[in-house]
């Protein structure tokens, strides 16, 4: 991994309107802060340097908040799903914004609804979920527009810590099984193969091992064409699982290596467009979750900084299994007559207001001081993070969400 074209930390616009906002509340802020120009600039840079015949679709998965969504619809090339919760809201704001609809256990009201809200296609999990989807669709009087997806045995696959294929996981329709899709789908016409979806990964932070997995789907696509006579294909959607190092920030998945290693796949892609459905790198960069400092104390030989919100709030550390990295905004304001809980030049514990030792935040961070009253803001909070948390545990407040708008593009130069 190089340390090249990190997505833009802006620092101190995110400084400023924090501390506006703490100036404003009446209790201690816990809030999240969305920088939409940052994420408009990032989004604008990932997608413009696709070579022709490959897409990015945003997974709302990762973050469906509408201003989000509103601000990436013009630079995608559409929306991933995978719920009828998903397809509803999307519809409601984005008429006719492409959508793709992914995911396992679809119900017979979400097959429906994707057929009748014009989603453009399916990726199937399974011949069952065919089965189902067929018989819906002749109900209708519709062709239904399918990608099966398979989970493939992959030679030498490289495992990152979250993996959805390549062994048996609850994922995709077997290797083996696809033989027999295929000869069922020969028999339906009320279903139209349009291509195969692979997703066997997450978390991917190694660009070149990335490439030689796109290469590998493209080869099995190849033979598979050539085997079943699949001449009417169209696409081929490699799922997203590109990573956000949260460990080594400096450390990011090199994107601009691996736009530049596309184009030599291009020749491989037999007139496949090539589709990739990303959520977390697209939009964990853009976010903040930042917590007033309530308390600091020393439990045996420990500080503990204890702040408002938590894993309630913000579960990605705990989801991803590190320590968040944050930084200290010192606030000199003072509201109480007597002296002010602090540490320095020490190694902390950030934990929230839950009653259970996993709600921690971080662990053995080196801080120079933090302070009662002081904010801990955390970056790369704008994805799979106030949308994967146990909202309502102990019944806490909700945080605040603040978005800090785009820039005029022209203006800006």
């Amino acid at each position: 991994m190089m340390a090249t074209s990190i997505p833009e930390l802006r620092w101190p616009q995110i400084t400023a309107h924090l501390r506006q906002a703490l100036g404003a509340a009446d209790s201690p802020l816990s809030a999240y802060l969305y920088d939409l120009e940052a994420l408009r600039r990032h989004a604008s840079a990932t997608a413009g340097s696709l070579p022709p015949g490959f897409e990015l679709f945003y997974a709302i998965k990762a973050n469906s908040d509408l201003p989000i969504l509103q601000t990436l619809a013009p630079l995608t090339h559409g929306f991933e799903i995978s719920s009828g919760g998903e397809l509803a809201w999307v519809r409601e704001h984005f008429a006719d914004a492409p959508l793709i609809f992914s995911g396992p256990g679809k119900t017979d009201a979400e097959l429906a609804a994707a057929l009748d809200l014009r989603v453009e296609a399916l990726h199937v999990e399974s011949q069952h979920e065919l089965e189902r989807l067929a018989w819906l669709a002749r109900t209708r009087g519709v062709v239904a527009p399918v990608l099966l997806r398979v989970n493939l045995a992959v030679e030498g696959l490289q495992a990152t810590t979250l993996m959805m294929g390549g062994k048996p996981t609850p994922f995709g329709i077997a290797g083996n099984q696809l033989p027999g899709c295929l000869a069922w789908l020969r028999e339906h016409p009320e279903i139209r193969l349009r291509g195969f979806h692979f997703h066997l990964m997450s978390h991917q932070l190694d660009a070149a091992a990335h490439v030689r997995l796109l290469e590998a789907y493209l080869q099995q696509v190849r033979r598979w064409r050539a085997e079943y006579g699949l001449q009417t294909l169209d696409q081929i959607n490699v799922g997203g699982g590109i990573g956000v190092n949260y460990r080594e920030p400096e450390q990011q998945f090199d994107w601009p290596a691996f736009a530049g290693a596309l184009s030599g796949l291009s020749a491989q892609r037999d007139g496949l467009t090539v589709r990739f459905e990303c959520g977390r790198y697209i939009t964990a960069f853009c976010g903040y979750y930042a917590m007033e400092v309530i308390d600091v104390k020393q439990a045996f030989d420990r500080p503990f900084v204890v702040a408002r919100g938590g894993t309630h709030h913000f579960r990605t550390p705990y989801a991803q299994g590190h320590s968040h990295p944050f930084r200290v905004l010192p606030v000199e304001t003072w509201r109480y007559p007597f002296a002010r809980p602090e540490v320095s030049h020490a190694c902390v514990s950030v934990v929230g207001q839950l009653c259970t030792p996993k709600d921690l935040l971080a662990h053995d961070a080196p801080v120079e001081r933090v302070r009662a009253g002081d904010l801990l803001v955390f970056p790369y909070a704008g994805a799979y993070a106030w949308h994967i948390s146990h909202h309502d545990f102990l019944r806490h407040p909700h945080p605040q969400h603040y978005y800090l708008p785009t820039e005029d593009v022209h203006a800006a130069g």
